[in-house]
């Protein structure tokens, strides 16, 4: 997270979350979102790559992927610890995440493809002409 500020609230709302509850600082959530993962967007003519920055996955089947019209979702669980050390300062995020990813147009949820690689997902994603309304499970798998 580049920004101290929101370092600072980050801590401020682990402080204060018995005090205030979830429910209300699940209303700052979105100010928080990129902490856990920063994605670069890239676009073709008709296509899109989406590269997302998620390290600490140790087994792909927790990381969940779905497309749906012009959104990404991405929900999985960020594991960096390390037997017989302690952490002292937490600059990644570890734990459940979700996040939402707006795209510029519609795509094709069934011709998306995802791969993990060195703590990135990339995803392969391609315009959509007719309009579908349905919501894909993508499917990753570990590159080699």
């Amino acid at each position: 997270m580049n920004n101290p500020y929101l370092k600072d609230f980050s801590k401020m709302k682990d402080q204060f979350k018995g005090f205030f509850g979830d429910e209300f600082w699940g209303n700052f959530d979105h100010l928080l979102q990129n902490q856990y993962t920063q994605h670069n967007l890239y676009q073709s003519e008709n296509e899109l790559l989406c590269v997302i920055n998620i390290p600490g996955i140790t087994n792909i089947e927790s990381l969940d992927v779905f497309v749906h019209q012009n959104k990404i979702e991405v929900e999985g669980k960020i594991n960096l610890t390390y037997k017989g050390f302690k952490l002292l300062h937490e600059g990644i995020k570890n734990g459940p995440f979700k996040r939402e990813i707006d795209l510029p147009f519609n795509v094709r949820s069934d011709k998306v493809f995802a791969h993990y690689e060195h703590g990135l997902l990339i995803i392969h994603l391609h315009r959509q002409i007719p309009d579908d309304h349905k919501k894909s499970k993508v499917s990753v798998k570990i590159h080699e």
